[in-house]
C-alpha cells in the first residue's frame, strides 16, 4: 500500500503520480486527487496500481451510472465527469503531437462533443456458456480478462439494446448449442437494428423457430454468421429495411452491412464529417483523393460539395458498398480497391488538389513518405484514432513535406473510454 498525489492521467485513463522518483500509473485515481493504491505491477521504473481510497476527491469526480463500472472492460473512465474526460483527450492528443511529432498546430479546434450514454451503434458482445452454473452470459470482457461481465444492462448501449441482455442470455441458453454461440455483433442503422449471431454448429429446427420468435418479439432482424464475416447472412426477416445512417446536412444516406465498419457512434461521427468537410473546403473542380474511404463516410460529402472525388480502399466489400452508396445519392464518386499498405499500391499524388486521410490505428506512414516535398495536394485532412500514429506522420508532413499543422482537435466518439480520435489540418 502507498498514498501519492495525482498530478495527471495518462493514455490508458490511470492516474499518474511519482513517489520517490518513481512513476505510478494508478486505475481508478484523477488528477489532483490524494489516494491510497495498491500495486499490481513493479517494474524497475514504473508501477501499475489501483485506487483502494480516495483521500481527497478532485471536483471532476462523478459517481458511475453504470452498476458494472469497474468490472465491465468497456468503459474506464465514468468516475470522471466529460469536462475532465474530453480534457484530458485532447491533453494527450497535444502531448503525443510534440513528444512523437515534435510539432505544434497554430490552431488548436474546439472538441467535438456529443451524447454521453447510449451513444454505441456497433458493439460485439461475447456469448459464454459458464458450464458450472449451467448459464449464458452475453456482454463485454471483464477488465484486463477473458472472462464475460456478467451484465444485465449497458449505459452506453442504445437503451432498447441495453434491456435486451438478459433476454439474450435467455435465448442463448434456450438453443441445443449454447456453448456454440461465441459472439453476437449489433449493428443500429437508421431504420433497423441488426443482431448478427455467429454459429460454429448448425442450428436445428427448434433453434431456428426460437431465434424468429425472439426477432418479431423485439423488432430487430436477426442474422447468422456461420464462419468468417463474409459468410453473414439475413436470417429473419428477410423483408427487413437495409442498414444505413444519413448526412442530413449533405443530403447522403449510407448503406452497410452489419459486419462493415462504421463509426459507433453516428451523432459525433455527423459532426466530424461537418469538421472534415469545413478544414478541407470542396471546390467544384477540384480533385480530391479519399484514402482508406471505407464506404464513402468522406468521399460522399465531398462529392456533394461539388469536388471530383476518387476514394481509395484496401476492402474489395467496401468499395462495392462504396459505388452502391454513390449510386443511391446519384454522385459520380470513383472508388478503386488499392493496399495503401504497400508502397507500390499507392496512388500517385502529384496532381492532387487535396488529400483526406483516415487510417485504421497503425496510421498512414507509407503515404505521407509518398508525398514529394514539391508536389502535390495543397491541404491534407487527416483523421485519426490513434494520437502517436498522427503525431509520427505528422512530423514527416511538416519536417520533410514542407506542410505547416495548421489545426487539429478531439472528437470524443467513445465517451467514458480511453481511446482518442482525431482530425488535423495540413497546408502548404
Amino acid at each position: 500500500m502507498g498514498i501519492a498525489t495525482v498530478e495527471s492521467l495518462n493514455a490508458e485513463g490511470r492516474g499518474v503520480a511519482h513517489v520517490e522518483g518513481k512513476a505510478i500509473f494508478i486505475e481508478g485515481a484523477l488528477p489532483f486527487e490524494v489516494v491510497e493504491y495498491e500495486t499490481l505491477r513493479r517494474k524497475p521504473n514504473y508501477e501499475v496500481a489501483r485506487t483502494t481510497q480516495v483521500l481527497r476527491a478532485s471536483p471532476s469526480r462523478t459517481t458511475p451510472q453504470c452498476p458494472h463500472f469497474g468490472v465491465c472492460g468497456g468503459c474506464a473512465m465514468q468516475h470522471a465527469d466529460a469536462a475532465l474526460q474530453i480534457a484530458a483527450k485532447q491533453r494527450a492528443l497535444e502531448n503525443a503531437l510534440w513528444h512523437v511529432g515534435r510539432v505544434r498546430p497554430e490552431t488548436m479546434l474546439r472538441p467535438i462533443e456529443g451524447p454521453s450514454w447510449g451513444y454505441r451503434h456497433r458493439a460485439r458482445l461475447t456469448s459464454r456458456f459458464v458450464a458450472k452454473k449451467g448459464v449464458v452470459l452475453v456482454g463485454f470482457h471483464e477488465r484486463k480478462s477473458t472472462f464475460v461481465a456478467d451484465m444485465t444492462s449497458c449505459e452506453v448501449l442504445p437503451a432498447p439494446l441495453s434491456v435486451l441482455l438478459v433476454p439474450l442470455r435467455r435465448l442463448v441458453e434456450s438453443l441445443s448449442c449454447p456453448d456454440r454461440i461465441p459472439q453476437i455483433e449489433v449493428s443500429v442503422g437508421a431504420d433497423v437494428t441488426v443482431l448478427v449471431f455467429r454459429t460454429l454448429v448448425p442450428l436445428v429446427d427448434e433453434d431456428k423457430r426460437l431465434l424468429r420468435a425472439f426477432s418479431e418479439t423485439h423488432k430487430i432482424a436477426v442474422w447468422l454468421q456461420p464462419q468468417g464475416p463474409e459468410t453473414a447472412h439475413p436470417f429473419h426477416p428477410l423483408d427487413s429495411p437495409p442498414l444505413d445512417y444519413t448526412l442530413p446536412e449533405y443530403g447522403v444516406r449510407i448503406g452497410f452491412l452489419p459486419t462493415d465498419f462504421t463509426q459507433v457512434n453516428h451523432a459525433i461521427n455527423a459532426s466530424l464529417v461537418r469538421r472534415a468537410m469545413g478544414l478541407i473546403d470542396p471546390q467544384a473542380g477540384e480533385l480530391i483523393y479519399d484514402l482508406f474511404c471505407g464506404l464513402g463516410n468522406f468521399s460522399l460529402p465531398m462529392a456533394r460539395l461539388g469536388a471530383r472525388v476518387v476514394g481509395y480502399e484496401g476492402s474489395v466489400g467496401l468499395v462495392k458498398r462504396a459505388r452502391e452508396n454513390a449510386r443511391r445519392n446519384g454522385l459520380e464518386t470513383e472508388f478503386r480497391v488499392a493496399n495503401l499498405f504497400q508502397p507500390s499500391a499507392i496512388p500517385d499524388l502529384s496532381t492532387v488538389d487535396k488529400l483526406l486521410i483516415d487510417p485504421p490505428r497503425e496510421g498512414a506512414l507509407d503515404i505521407v513518405k509518398a508525398i514529394a516535398p514539391d508536389r502535390g495536394p495543397r491541404r491534407i485532412v487527416y483523421v485519426s484514432c490513434d494520437p502517436a500514429t498522427l503525431a509520427r506522420d505528422a512530423g514527416i508532413l511538416v519536417g520533410i513535406g514542407g506542410y505547416r499543422l495548421l489545426a487539429a482537435g478531439i472528437a470524443n466518439m467513445f465517451p467514458h473510454t480511453s481511446h482518442v480520435e482525431s482530425i488535423a489540418c495540413f497546408s502548404r
